[in-house]
């Protein structure tokens, strides 16, 4: 499976990072080697003084498509989860005054967290809402209505360029609010009041 992540997809968030407004979604691949075993803590890892939170609905793709038309893309997913991009983000700004890839700062063992899917049914997607809880505060409070591009776009635009399978993972993109993360801290992902993951950072 895969991981496919899209980039600047709330606004309010594009604003916090003082980055330009794109024309069509921003996309990245983490692999599947960065998905935080379940019940581990994450740790910071040794190349970064600056480690991310950010938290994000999560799309499960449920059957092979190619060039999907975002009039059928509800009928390849069938559970919504939450999960959090870790984001190395002094990692991330070298790359980006050098024109790199992001990978290094954003595909790292431990990087992506995928906590409880949830069957689609159960929400409005349109207008659903979902906070991170850092040391019981609320630190992320998001709302899919803010989404740039809805998650049956987003599908439709990366099948454009690679084929999804059942299992792969779309990370939806992360409203405003996210910062650095320090040894100790817990973190709390819910979704419209469901405790999707949990997690203590090492």
């Amino acid at each position: 499976m895969k991981i496919i992540c899209i980039g600047r997809n709330y606004a309010k968030h594009i604003e916090e990072l003082a980055n330009e407004r794109p024309e069509n979604p921003v996309v990245f691949l983490k692999p599947d080697s960065a998905i935080l075993p379940r019940k581990n803590p994450f740790f910071i890892p040794p190349f970064s003084n600056d480690v991310h939170y950010e938290v994000e609905v999560l799309v499960k793709i449920n059957k092979v498509g190619k060039h999907i038309d975002a009039k059928f893309a509800h009928k390849y997913y069938d559970e919504i989860g939450l999960g959090i991009d870790f984001t190395a983000r002094d990692v991330q700004a070298k790359c980006k005054e050098k024109g790199l890839p992001w990978e290094k700062a954003k595909a790292f063992d431990g990087s992506a967290v995928v906590g409880e899917f949830y069957p689609k049914e159960e929400f409005d997607l349109e207008n659903l809402k979902f906070q991170l809880f850092k040391n019981n505060e609320i630190v992320q409070d998001g709302n899919t209505n803010a989404m740039l591009w809805k998650t049956d776009e987003l599908i439709s635009y990366v099948s454009q360029y690679f084929t999804l399978k059942k299992g792969d993972i779309i990370f939806t993109g992360t409203p405003a609010g996210v910062g650095k993360v320090v040894e100790n801290d817990n973190l709390k992902g819910v979704i419209e009041g469901k405790e999707a993951f949990n997690i203590r950072v090492k």
